[in-house]
């Protein structure tokens, strides 16, 4: 799993852009693949063993998932490298951040193996300053061949400028 690097050459967009795209998808990132050895490696670094994640056989005999799935808190944690992937750089902003989440619904399990991409549209951009501009994220991470998205979220950043 790769993303692009947090200072490779990304498209660029500005405030003036970002408020105009209200309501429209404006990233889509590429396939991530969360296969047995991430998930395995996810629930070892935040302790969550659980069997239906970490045992794929039993997950398959016992549960009606058909194997392991990935964490929920695993493909949310992938919301960063699918943002990184997709969206522009903003031309002005000395600084980014996360800034927490309105919303959050683990709408469809993951399979371990699955690709996931994320969609992200602007659901709102408020200025707190004129140095300061939150964004909301209308993210949605999409299964690879499933009608239902694993998860859908607002997500909310928050930009410094000068």
């Amino acid at each position: 799993m790769t993303a692009t690097p947090f200072n490779a050459a990304r498209p660029k967009t500005n405030i003036a852009e970002i408020e105009a795209n209200v309501g429209k998808e404006v990233g889509v990132s590429k396939w991530f693949t969360l296969d047995q050895a991430l998930i395995s490696a996810f629930g070892k670094l935040t302790q969550d063993e659980y069997f239906i994640h970490m045992d794929p056989e039993r997950a398959a005999k016992e549960t009606p998932l058909g194997g392991a799935i990935a964490h929920g808190f695993l493909t949310l944690w992938m919301l960063s490298a699918m943002a990184y992937d997709a969206l522009p750089e903003v031309e002005g902003r000395t600084m980014g951040m996360n800034y927490g989440f309105d919303k959050i619904r683990f709408i469809s399990p993951v399979p371990a193996g699955a690709r996931v991409r994320g969609h992200f549209v602007v659901g709102a951009a408020t200025r707190k300053s004129e140095r300061e501009l939150v964004v909301r994220y209308d993210v949605s991470v999409e299964i690879e061949g499933k009608a239902k998205p694993a998860l859908a979220a607002e997500w909310l950043t928050i930009a410094f400028f000068g």
